[in-house]
């Protein structure tokens, strides 16, 4: 076999692996982070973080979300309060996908809320996060509004 013929099963055999792990890499990302999780947060005049979280793939299952603020877990609960506005909008089959967290006391200054949909995968054995909508940064002013 001659150099020639070497190099080019060498790049045959390096092109099939890295498909290979390409192809698998994004079948993890399709399980963990699934692609079919969509939903929206937003700080509310009431001191609260409010948004929505649909399964796309069963738009009538509840999902489990949860507040982080400065990266801590503050709360975590189902979101299954009525928000008629997103199937007006077309984002969602059942109105039932809304949640809301009040907000916890916390000390005056910069402060960053991000909602999670908690995603459970391997019949529970494995838990990922996924972010609902984009971080909320809020300043909470010495008064505590």
């Amino acid at each position: 076999m001659s150099v020639h013929s070497r190099s080019h099963h060498l790049i045959a055999a390096l092109t099939i692996v890295t498909f290979l792990i390409g192809a698998a890499s994004v079948g993890i990302r399709t399980v963990f982070f699934p692609p079919h999780f969509r939903g929206w947060c937003e700080l509310t005049a009431q001191r609260s973080v409010a948004g929505w979280a649909i399964n796309e793939a069963a738009p009538f299952a509840r999902m489990e979300v949860q507040l982080f603020i400065d990266g801590q877990f503050a709360s975590g609960t189902i979101a299954n309060l009525s928000r008629p506005d997103v199937v007006a909008a077309g984002y969602a089959a059942d109105e039932w996908c809304g949640y809301s967290f009040a907000l916890p006391p916390l000390p005056a200054g910069a402060h960053e809320a991000r909602v999670y949909a908690l995603h459970k995968v391997g019949k529970g054995a494995y838990r990922t996060l996924q972010l609902m909508g984009d971080p909320l940064s809020f300043t909470v002013a010495a008064s505590g509004q």
